[in-house]
């Protein structure tokens, strides 16, 4: 998989949307002119025989990959850079996009399919429009037995065992809803509901301008 699309300035046609049973998204082989082959995230409405282009002279059309500095405002954006060069990181399943906010002193605001807005270099790369595939969220699986082809195997609630297995175990009937005394856990232990997982005093995250409850982030 290429995240990075760092082969600038070089165009390359698109061979074949291809499945992926690892991904929600659709991955479109990409054949370059040197002959290098390589896959990338397929984008919405991406067709077969497409020339697509990634570097800072490249146009703004889907499935170009470009520096948010030269990404007009507004487009929707996918395989989202954190880190210059690093390749990559965020926006990339099934039906995603971002949307470039504005830019400011090298940084640009994106706001994230999950409600963040989010500070980043403007050197960072993106690729123009939706990911793909936009019909997985509505795919019923139907039976267990295709959980078990994806190699999920069925497990019993912590409230249906024996307090020896589980800190949700045991009682006289249901008595372990979470709804009275009793926090719902992990098998370890750990709170399950309302239990803050992110790091509170993390360095990226001045980075963050409005969390994905709608607040605006304390800046430090």
């Amino acid at each position: 998989m290429d995240f990075k699309r760092n082969k600038h300035g070089m165009e390359a046609t698109v061979a074949g949307i291809e499945y992926d049973p690892i991904r929600s998204a659709r991955l479109a082989l990409l054949e370059y002119k040197d002959g290098e082959k390589r896959y990338i995230v397929a984008p919405a409405t991406l067709k077969v025989g497409t020339k697509l282009m990634s570097g800072p002279q490249a146009p703004p059309e889907i499935g170009n990959c470009l520096p948010l500095r030269n990404i007009p405002v507004g487009l929707p954006i996918h395989n989202l850079e954190l880190i210059p060069g690093k390749g990559g990181q965020m926006v990339r399943s099934a039906g995603g996009a971002a949307s470039l906010m504005s830019r400011d002193q090298g940084y640009a605001q994106v706001r994230l399919p999950s409600g963040e807005i989010r500070k980043i270099h403007e050197n960072c790369y993106a690729t123009i429009g939706q990911v793909g595939n936009l019909e997985h969220e509505n795919v019923v699986l139907g039976k267990a037995g295709r959980s078990r082809h994806r190699g999920i195997r069925p497990i019993s609630r912590g409230v249906a065992r024996n307090p020896v297995d589980h800190p949700n175990g045991g009682g006289a009937g249901k008595s372990k809803g979470g709804g009275g005394w009793q926090q719902l856990t992990s098998p370890w232990g750990l709170l399950a509901k309302g239990y803050r997982t992110r790091h509170k005093r993390k360095d990226s995250s001045r980075f963050i301008v409005v969390r994905r409850d709608g607040r605006p982030m304390k800046q430090r």
